[in-house]
């Protein structure tokens, strides 16, 4: 299994320089860890593998870019964790598409744009972690979710109405700017 890696920027609302760290499954889109720092370091980034990789991890490869906080002694240590670390070509952002698909339009969404601190950004960037690891639909799996938290709907003839005895829920997610749904068996 492969996971990637990448950093991405975030400016407050109070316009300090924040950087996310992510750390997601390729093959399923499933976020395994992220966290917030103002002022990054290889040291805090190799604390962030040992957190994200247990030490019973399936995970063969990690991909990140040439970013200098991704040192050759960090890729040494993580392959000592036994996963082996392949840096991207200079200027090729396509080879690590996954975390650069997610950092780019994420870190210019609204919600993550007002957070006023540190702290704030943190319980936004877990409120959609949540969302995107159990609620929103992944385009390169299909219609699927990487780690679905409601059941799957029933069989229906017509895919274009609701089963009987059948409700649709929304909630909400980062005050109402996206939404989860999920169908709701009534009781009779």
């Amino acid at each position: 299994m492969i996971v990637a890696c990448d950093f991405f920027v975030v400016i407050t609302a109070t316009f300090r320089t924040l950087y996310v760290f992510v750390l997601m499954e390729v093959g399923n889109r499933r976020i395994l860890h992220h966290s917030v720092i103002a002022h990054p370091a290889a040291e805090w980034t190799l604390q962030q593998f040992l957190e994200a990789l247990p030490g019973d991890h399936p995970y063969r490869f990690v991909i990140h870019d040439r970013d200098s906080l991704f040192s050759k002694e960090l890729d040494q240590s993580v392959t000592a964790m036994g996963v082996r670390a392949l840096r991207t070509p200079v200027r090729a952002p396509r080879a690590n598409s996954v975390c650069e698909r997610f950092g780019g339009p994420y870190a210019r969404m609204p919600g993550l744009r007002h957070s006023f601190n540190e702290r704030h950004l943190k319980l936004i960037l877990r409120s959609w972690m949540t969302h995107f690891n159990h609620g929103r639909p992944q385009m390169s799996l299909g219609p699927g979710i990487p780690a679905p938290v409601y059941p799957s709907p029933p069989e229906s003839k017509d895919c274009h109405r609701i089963p009987a005895w059948h409700v649709i829920r929304s909630k909400p997610v980062l005050d109402g700017l996206h939404h989860e749904y999920s169908l709701e068996k009534l009781e009779a």
